[in-house]
């Protein structure tokens, strides 16, 4: 799927938007039939109520969409989508009303109305396209919609059809589309070549785990994305129950959001070295799968006691992340799905994300707001690095007593990041319920944050 605006020059059907509070002094400029129509129906402004005001013959001649009141608007990410959700189906192009600091917000949540993952049965999205705004930067916003669009398929895909083999040929096809080089370690080359927590957490699946490496660019300042690429977590033999078994498709969304940062990187031509690694695996039961009790030495050389192999994505993410290290990048990004804790903190609709930067820490949070892609930020609070030594091993990757368990999670990641500037995200990456501009299903957090935050992050 493809989201991009509608031609210029077939400008359809004017939209004006109206707040609550204009809307008896905007009737009050209007002709005795438009002001009896919204009489008649009941037009109120209330946020996402449309109406369309029939011309002399009867056909649609305009429409008017309800902005609400701001605290209304507060409530939403993408208010002006509400509109194109019961639009019918044609070419509109906004009129009046919308305020020009909005103008891009809006486009962009107008255009991801249009999203639907309709691999497996029809799910048709808003059918009311736009034109673009004027003043807005339209090749821009379809660069940020399409790479949502890769996000959200990867993550609503089932792992049946999005397995580590699957998800690297999507790695290889995105590289292929943009230029960049492409390479994964797989199976036993995993210890051949030092990820053995990558092997260990992986090798009992049918498909064999795998870093999968991309790169692109060859100047500027150096960044390294890591995703988790869990393609599915049952828990191993630390089984999770049926009911919590239900997402773990997700469980790769790190991976997925990592993947659509990098398509806005690539597509907005960045004058910056990308480098994108995803330790990709299904974290299976089988008879050689590793167990609670086990000492691991990973490729930083420190050993990690396993106490519950459902935290096995700080396992394969701390391989990935002693690699990206290796090379002293300008900064080091992880994301992934990795603990409920973080869910229980900040709930499902903030990103939280880790720093040692307060500058970086500053940055991203103002370019979120200007993003409308929520974050927050959340302590690496060095007293606990306590609760992350187990005495039989460096590293528990699972402590006990279920205090902190985000902190704890980012703290044991921390430690396989020395010498680059380093920020973790600890996402959901799921809209549990449609929202205007955002589906039910899979959801990026963070990309459009950080996208926002590199010119400062990088000194682009």
């Amino acid at each position: 799927m493809t989201l991009s605006f509608a031609p210029p020059t077939d400008p359809g059907l004017a939209v004006h938007v109206i707040e609550k509070g204009a809307l008896g002094a905007w009737a009050d400029t209007q002709p005795p039939h438009v002001r009896s129509w919204m009489t008649a129906s009941g037009f109120s402004a209330k946020l996402g109520q449309v109406l369309l005001v029939p011309g002399a013959d009867g056909s649609p001649d305009h429409v008017l969409a309800g902005y609400g009141t701001a605290a209304s608007r507060a409530r939403k990410r993408f208010p002006l989508a509400a509109a194109a959700d019961v639009l019918p189906e044609g070419i509109y192009h906004i009129a009046s009303g919308l305020p020009a600091e909005r103008a891009e917000i809006e486009a962009l949540g107008w255009l991801l109305a249009g999203y639907a993952f309709d691999r497996y049965a029809a799910q048709p999205g808003a059918r009311a396209r736009l034109v673009a705004p004027n003043g807005v930067n339209a090749a821009r916003i379809e660069v940020l919609a399409n790479a949502e669009v890769l996000t959200r398929d990867l993550v609503n895909t089932p792992t049946a059809d999005l397995g580590p083999e699957q998800l690297q040929a999507s790695v290889e096809s995105l590289a292929q589309e943009f230029g960049a080089q492409c390479r994964a370690t797989v199976g036993e080359a995993l210890i051949e070549q030092n990820f053995p927590m990558i092997h260990a957490v992986g090798r009992a699946a049918e498909q064999e785990p795998r870093l999968i490496e991309m790169n692109w660019g060859r100047a500027g300042p150096r960044l390294t994305l890591v995703g988790k690429g869990v393609c599915f977590d049952t828990g191993g033999l630390d089984l999770k129950p049926a009911a919590a078994m239900g997402l773990m498709k997700k469980d790769m969304g790190g991976a997925a959001n990592v993947l659509g940062l990098s398509r806005m990187i690539m597509a907005l031509d960045l004058p910056l070295q990308l480098r994108v690694l995803i330790p990709a695996v299904e974290n299976a039961v089988a008879g050689n799968a590793f167990r609670p009790g086990d000492i691991l030495t990973s490729r930083k050389g420190l050993t990690v006691e396993v106490n519950n192999t459902d935290a096995e994505g700080r396992l394969v993410l701390a391989d990935a992340l002693a690699l990206a290290d290796e090379g002293a990048p300008d900064m080091v990004i992880s994301m992934a799905t990795l603990t409920g804790a973080a869910r229980v903190a900040v709930g499902a609709d903030l990103a939280p994300f880790y720093t040692d930067d307060d500058s970086a820490a500053q940055a991203l949070s103002l370019a979120a707001v200007q993003a409308a892609d929520p974050v927050w930020r959340m302590p690496f609070h060095t007293p606990y690095e306590s609760l992350i030594e187990p005495g039989i091993a460096d590293l528990d990757n699972a402590p006990s007593g279920g205090f902190a368990g985000s902190i704890t999670a980012a703290l044991f990641l921390r430690r396989f990041v020395e010498h680059s500037r380093y920020l973790h995200f600890d996402i959901y990456s799921w809209q549990k319920a449609k929202e205007p501009g955002r589906s039910k299903g899979g959801l990026a957090q963070g990309p459009r944050a950080l996208l926002t935050a590199l010119p400062e992050l990088l000194d682009l």
